[in-house]
């Protein structure tokens, strides 16, 4: 007697997972479309407003999707994608996105014949697997040493972005700022921490020429007595604290009852005494710069300005931190535990300039330092704030190379030839697998496409030629120039990526798409805000088994 009512709701079941599917597929696909103009040289910039009401305008696609606001939960899925991207190797952002919504695009065809998810996603990782040892194939490696070749490479990495129009200059300065801060940390490998060691300061005014990588570090911060502390001081001997250099307040409510006059005299008398040990135990060093985390009270100030030290305070312990790098000192939380060791006398030259119209603290000369400041000047603060990001993906690049120097073609030759390769192996592919397999060959084409698309050349044309060149296996190398839309080879043009970027890409793109494909129903843990005055109790609604699968499952 139920056996029919258990086949009906099957059926509803896998109607509704359908459903599904179309409705992720499409919202990938949505999300793609966004940026997918902004991808190669000949890009579009977009121009959002951000939630503060502020206004980017960019072509990095991470900046573009963190400040979408998305509701459907696999556009928000596809959004995290370029996240990812941007946190582990700083380029292709765009990539990614469009790559993904194309693995998607392909997939559909396959949903709609009934495949299983589970079939395609396992084509999908073969394809991935045969794609990273095609990479593997084509890599080609570096010198590292070579500036040369590594100014090349950031350029071409960064070709597509808005300050590719001022030449070498922001590979410049990546290549300087991440090869100051590399260090080695044995069997050849070399660490690069760009968010903890490189600061960029952004400072409105002058050109962007100007721009340069300090071998120090800069802060927005003055000496706390102006008048009576030196400005500047050629080799510093600097002592970095982070505790407060002013009398311990009592931790909760204090109170001492005081009798006589004279004991409150001797009260303050405590103070100062403390204060002024606390100083000597630092002058002992014959320090020329005292730099502090915490606050450093007037009296602190009068002991170490007569002693002829400059004091900065309040500083934040990251710039403490990079200071502490740069010049070779320690910074020491008690002054009764300093030591001779613990004193920087890296540092060339402590100087405090006026900028525009804020003082900035210059610790520079380091002999050798392993933290810098990029100083960026330019003309407008939209326009520093696009550099500022173009900075980081360049100096991800740098980093991306330092740690696996090894190259891969540029302008969508590697994708084409690992599209090709996969064309001809999915020959061998036994079974069912066969065709999601040969859909995500083909899916790879995505990335040159859009190159063609967004250069404005005949996109059929370009792709039909390209496809013949890579089929018969004449030149890996062989893609489009971005600039001007014509095939060539990425060799000659010096159109390169890295290998890590590009692994990473594929790898985030297919897995992603293998997620969004093996859900079947999405339930919203979202209650529906009742409309004022709907506030009486209303009768429980008894959901029927049509409406437990019916299609309204997100709410409006």
């Amino acid at each position: 007697m139920h056996a029919p009512v258990l086949v009906l709701k099957d059926s509803l079941k896998r109607e509704s997972g359908t459903k599904v599917h179309h409705a992720n597929i499409q919202a990938s696909k949505a999300v793609a479309d966004i940026i997918r103009t902004t991808l190669g040289p000949r890009s579009m910039l977009k121009m959002l407003l951000d939630a503060a009401g502020g206004i980017v305008v960019t072509n990095d696609g991470n900046a573009i999707l963190r400040e979408l606001d998305v509701a459907h939960p696999a556009a928000k899925s596809m959004i995290e994608l370029s996240r990812t991207q941007d946190e582990e190797v700083g380029d292709g952002t765009t990539s990614v996105i469009v790559l993904a919504g194309e693995m998607l695009h392909v997939a559909e065809a396959f949903i709609d014949k009934s495949y299983h998810p589970t079939v395609i996603c396992r084509a999908y990782n073969k394809a991935l697997e045969d794609a990273i040892a095609v990479l593997d194939k084509i890599a080609m490696p570096i010198d590292v040493k070579d500036r040369s070749t590594m100014l090349g490479l950031v350029k071409s990495c960064i070709g597509t972005k808005f300050t590719s129009q001022f030449g070498d200059l922001i590979a410049d300065l990546a290549i300087d700022a991440t090869t100051t801060v590399g260090v080695d940390i044995g069997q050849g490998l070399r660490e690069v921490d760009i968010k903890k060691y490189i600061k960029v300061e952004k400072v409105p005014g002058g050109q962007l020429e100007d721009s340069k990588v300090l071998k120090g570090v800069m802060i927005n911060k003055d000496v706390v007595a102006p008048g009576k502390m030196k400005r500047k001081i050629v080799n510093p001997r600097i002592i970095l604290l982070d505790c407060p250099l002013e009398y311990k307040k009592g931790e909760n409510q204090t109170n001492a009852e005081l009798v006589r006059e004279e004991d409150w005299e001797v009260l303050l008398k405590m103070e100062e005494e403390y204060i002024e040990n606390l100083c000597m135990q630092i002058l002992k060093f014959k320090p020329d710069l005292v730099i502090t985390e915490k606050g450093l009270s007037d009296l602190a100030c009068h002991y170490l300005s007569k002693a002829g030290v400059s004091a900065i305070r309040r500083l934040r312990k990251t710039d403490n931190n990079r200071i502490a790098k740069a010049c070779g000192a320690v910074i020491v939380n008690r002054p009764d535990e300093l030591q001779e060791s613990d004193v920087g006398t890296g540092a060339g030259l402590f100087e405090v300039k006026k900028i525009g119209d804020e003082f900035f603290a210059f610790i520079v000369d380091c002999k050798d330092p392993k933290a810098c400041t990029v100083l960026l000047r330019g003309a407008s603060k939209d326009l520093l704030n696009e550099v500022e990001r173009n900075l980081q993906d360049a100096m991800s690049v740098a980093r991306n190379i330092i740690k696996n120097p090894k190259l891969v073609p540029g302008g969508g030759a590697t994708e084409l030839t690992v599209s090709a390769t996969l064309k001809q192996k999915s020959s061998s592919v036994e079974g069912i697998e066969k065709w999601p397999y040969e859909a995500a060959a083909i899916a790879f084409e995505a990335i040159p496409r859009t190159l063609a698309q967004n250069c404005g050349v005949n996109v059929i044309r370009t792709m039909t030629a390209l496809q013949g060149k890579h089929a018969n296996g004449e030149n890996a190398w062989t893609g489009i120039d971005g600039n001007t839309g014509a095939i060539a080879d990425m060799k000659e043009r010096k159109i390169w990526d890295a290998y890590n970027v590009k692994a990473q890409t594929f790898k985030t793109a297919i897995e992603a798409a293998c997620m969004l494909l093996r859900i079947d129903d999405i339930v919203s843990g979202i209650k529906k805000k009742q409309a004022p005055g709907a506030s009486q109790a209303q009768k429980p609604k008894i959901e029927t088994e049509g409406d437990a699968d019916g299609e309204q499952i997100l709410p409006d």
